[in-house]
């Protein structure tokens, strides 16, 4: 398998991890009327395609460690079961996350999920396998939650003040806190004695969430979390080809962004804690493409592009501290 034997290839994969999970969800913006909960299903067909196609790739060459389909077979049950527990984790943080965005609105979601999951993350991933600067690393953390609570607050000015529930907020805690708990399976199962390469880990990690979206996202698909009604599988037969590609390519994306933070993560040097924090500066990405592609705030009010350009300061001050973490 192929494992990058520099601090600055090792960089350039964390660098497009985070591009890729900040730009697979511009894929549901290109079905509009398709249900999340049936984009879901071609999302989940998109991690498969994914994790075969640079398994068979990167995951088949290079020196390190054993092939792809050699790793699989050769894996043990103990790390089989912890990157099939991160999996599930994941995806019932997903899914907990989309339905806070749909209840309480990005506003209160993102600062309230994705803080959390920063937080819990970084600490579980630097408990699990500590590496980098821990002063930088944390501090980087703190400076990137606080360009979250600006991007959330930019969008609050956009927008129509909407009162918030308590099952908003519910569900915002309980995505972030399963958030950033997946991660630390997937250190562990990549970690220890006869550890698995992180390219076969991502195969049984995709399975997780496989598994579990066959149970919880067909009960989410009869009972809805934000109260709209339920969705039939047959919707899901009559939808457009084009919006069943969309959601494969949606995927495909997040599965190639993942794979790159496994294999960043992989490295001694970086370490999970700093990998994994450098991936979630997706948020900025994904405001990049509301900004900029999308001209979401075209029609804002000044105070929220002055709190969207504070959030891209903090987000590049904070992400340049946790990048440059491992080096010093």
């Amino acid at each position: 398998m192929y494992q990058p034997e520099t601090y600055a290839i090792t960089l350039i994969f964390m660098v497009f991890s985070m591009l890729c999970w900040g730009s697979w969800a511009n894929t549901i913006k290109l079905c509009p009327g398709y249900r999340f909960q049936l984009f879901y299903w071609d999302y989940v067909i998109g991690l498969f395609v994914g994790v075969f196609a640079w398994g068979l790739t990167m995951g088949s060459s290079g020196s390190q460690g054993l092939p792809f389909l050699a790793d699989l077979a050769h894996a043990d049950a103990r790390h089989i079961w912890l990157a099939l527990a991160g999996g599930v984790v994941f995806n019932v943080a997903n899914l907990l996350l989309v339905a806070a965005i749909e209840i309480a609105g990005l506003a209160v979601a993102f600062p309230v999920g994705i803080g959390l999951a920063l937080v819990i993350g970084a600490v579980g991933n630097y408990i699990v396998a500590p590496a980098g600067n821990p002063i930088l690393l944390f501090g980087g953390v703190v400076i990137v939650m606080i360009a979250i609570v600006f991007d959330a607050a930019a969008y609050r000015a956009r927008e129509q003040q909407r009162s918030v529930t308590t099952r908003g907020v519910v569900l915002s805690l309980l995505s972030g806190v399963l958030m950033g708990s997946f991660y630390p399976f997937v250190a562990r199962a990549m970690t220890g004695e006869g550890a698995t390469g992180p390219y076969a880990i991502s195969f049984y990690f995709v399975i997780g969430v496989g598994i579990c979206s066959l149970i919880a996202n067909t009960i989410l698909m009869r009972k809805q979390l934000d109260g709209r009604e339920p969705v039939s599988f047959s919707a899901y037969f009559q939808a457009r080809p084009a919006w069943h590609l969309w959601g494969v390519i949606g995927g495909a994306i997040w599965c190639t962004g993942t794979i790159l933070n496994f294999v960043a993560a992989r490295a001694h040097i970086v370490g999970p804690a700093v990998s994994y924090s450098i991936g979630q500066g997706a948020t900025m990405v994904s405001a990049c493409w509301g900004v900029f592609i999308w001209h979401e705030f075209a029609a804002a009010p000044r105070r929220s592009k002055t709190l969207l350009a504070w959030m891209f300061v903090f987000f590049l001050c904070g992400l340049t501290a946790v990048a440059v973490a491992p080096i010093f």
